[in-house]
């Protein structure tokens, strides 16, 4: 409103209250906004809102009708201001959600540094995640690597990634364990460094072989040599490799199963490596399908363990998990039966502490359980979507958040330099959990950039492939656009519009052997192969005579020739007349 007898205008403000949601829609300065303010309102974002349960509200709301005095009142205060310290202990307050994968998330992996994060899925691909180049609007993957599908047989048959693990000392390269016989050691890249033999599997004796003869489940990282590493397979052996020799593993330890109708057989479902850190020996401890945990001297030998526990948890159940403490004394197992137990190296033989615990590994063998990096706690995911933060000493849990809930929660990480927690669940979502006061880098730093402007044509789905500096999806198959008058084609390879003519299926060998239309279109010069190099060169003899390229510039002040007249006779007379001496 304006008063045109006076200079004082006043404008009327919309009466709204402080939680008022339009409150976020509308400005509350004018002027250029600090960049700083832009950080924190990005962070504030992120910040996860995480009611009470319900069941939680009730039991508050009866306390607080029991007490009547202000001294209750006082108490009920107390007490949620214990819960929120109780929860800023861990860095859970913020999240950060990457949907790069199209099925669910079974494993992941951050370098040493905290600087580049893969994550592998049922869909056979891992996905490369650099923290470095990702902004708030562009939490993408730069690069897709299907680790079976660029082989030299030319198959395209892909396997879902078990597990990936970078090396404890080097973020250069990890190993990758797939649904196949043969694990891999990838460059960070994404480039196949080493490629583990296959065992012969008519071989009965498995001390003979010199790989794996049946799918490798899950391995691990030598915990002080980066030049080793050890996997477990479902032929009932567990074998250290040396990345420098792929052609047979530098050990094989078979373990031979006493439950009744295997034949000494069974599948190693977890294994773990540790070693105390004041570099005493390392300790390798394997878990088997028959319930039996066994536990093996680093450094040899391998004919007997020495440890084993026959039923420690439930046979024919998948354990999972598995994770030795930092100091390396205590072990924790999380098995298909429904248990975490907590375990003491020093007296093998009976659980310190056990608990319920739902589990995944019926459906996602890949669940695991993981101790953080000081051991300070115990973290695991749940079949409801729960964060498990437990205490190590009697596994209770300290902190249970939800972060799928309804949806399993099937593996865990907790990274030592960016003091964050990542977890992948079955709805192909990776959340990455950290505390703006408490967490360093990784996530934090990806929201304290700005935001990049976003083209009307980009697609946050789409995936950069940097090494071929073009767009993974932009590449699209013949008659594979949908929502355009051809219709696509199906699987056998026909048109779905039936007035289109068939396409011809390209096979391998039309790959290799080219046609010389596609030869004399692609190859540059090879026309030149059928043509003829004299003809080719005189039919250019009157035109460099007309007009020449290089001599026109002095042709009019170039002297003219002199040559010496000879007879017809001494012409036509050969090489053998002889010189007359003057």
């Amino acid at each position: 409103m304006a008063d045109s007898d006076s200079d004082d205008y006043w404008v009327q403000e919309p009466e709204l209250a402080p939680n008022d949601p339009m409150r976020n829609f509308m400005p509350t300065s004018f002027g250029k906004t600090s960049k700083e303010a832009n950080i924190a309102a990005q962070i504030e974002q992120t910040r996860r809102k995480v009611e009470i349960p319900q069941k939680e509200k009730k039991e508050k709301k009866a306390a607080s009708d029991s007490d009547s005095n202000s001294d209750s009142d006082d108490d009920d205060d107390d007490s949620e201001s214990d819960e929120e310290d109780e929860a800023a202990r861990f860095p859970v307050s913020h999240e950060v959600v990457f949907t790069t994968h199209d099925r669910a998330v079974t494993s992941i992996a951050l370098d040493p540094a905290g600087a580049r994060m893969l994550t592998g899925s049922l869909d056979g691909t891992i996905k490369f995640h650099d923290f470095s180049s990702m902004t708030p609007t562009t939490l993408r993957a730069f690069k897709s690597v299907d680790p079976w599908g660029s082989n030299k047989s030319g198959s395209t048959d892909s396997h879902p990634i078990q597990h990936i693990e970078f090396s404890r000392h080097s973020g250069g390269a990890f190993l990758c364990v797939t649904a196949h016989p043969q694990a891999k050691i990838m460059s960070r890249d994404g480039d196949v460094l080493t490629e583990f033999v296959k065992g012969d599997m008519y071989l009965r004796d498995m001390n003979h072989t010199k790989g794996h003869v049946g799918e490798v489940t899950t391995g691990t990282w030598h915990p002080t040599d980066q030049n080793f590493c050890i996997t477990a397979g479902s032929d009932s052996t567990l074998r250290i490799w040396d990345v420098n020799n792929k052609r047979s593993q530098k050990e094989v330890i078979v373990f031979k199963s006493k439950a009744p109708g295997c034949a000494g057989r069974t599948r190693m479902t977890a294994v773990a490596w540790g070693a105390p850190p004041s570099g005493g020996a390392p300790v390798i401890v394997s878990a088997a399908l028959d319930g039996s945990l066994v536990m093996y001297s680093g450094n040899g030998p391998f004919s007997r363990p020495a440890a084993e526990i026959r039923d420690a948890h439930k046979a024919d159940t998948w354990t999972g998990g598995i994770d030795i403490s930092s100091d390396g004394r205590m072990v924790v197992t999380r098995g298909g039966d429904g248990l975490i137990k907590l375990w003491d190296t020093r007296k093998f033989k009976q659980p310190l502490v056990k608990i319920e615990h739902p589990s995944t590994s019926d459906r996602y063998p890949m669940s695991n359980i993981k101790y953080s990096p000081d051991s300070s706690s115990i973290i695991a995911g749940s079949a409801s979507g729960h964060l498990h933060i437990l205490n190590p000493g009697n596994l209770r849990p300290e902190h249970v958040t939800p972060i799928t809930p309804g949806v399993p929660l099937i593996v865990v990480d907790w990274h030592e330099r960016l003091n964050q927690i990542i977890t992948g669940s079955a709805n192909s979502e990776t959340h990455v959990l950290y505390n703006p006061e408490k967490s360093h880098r990784g996530a934090l730093e990806v929201m304290s950039r700005a935001p990049k402007v976003r083209h009307i044509d980009d697609d946050p789905s789409a995936i950069m492939d940097q090494s071929s500096g073009i767009s993974g999806d932009a590449i699209v198959a013949p008659g594979a656009l949908g929502g355009t008058k051809r219709g696509g084609v199906t699987a056998s390879g026909k048109s779905r519009d039936p007035m289109r003519p068939q396409m011809q299926t390209i096979t391998p060998f039309m790959r290799s052997q080219p046609d010389a239309k596609h030869i004399s279109e692609n190859i540059p010069l090879s026309k030149m192969l059928h043509e003829d190099p004299r003809e080719a060169l005189l039919k250019y003899a009157d035109a460099a005579k007309k007009d020449p390229m290089f001599t026109n510039a002095w042709a009019k002040t170039q002297p003219v020739t002199q040559y010496a007249e000879t007879s017809d006779g001494e012409g036509e007379e050969g090489p053998d007349r002889k010189r007359v001496k003057r």
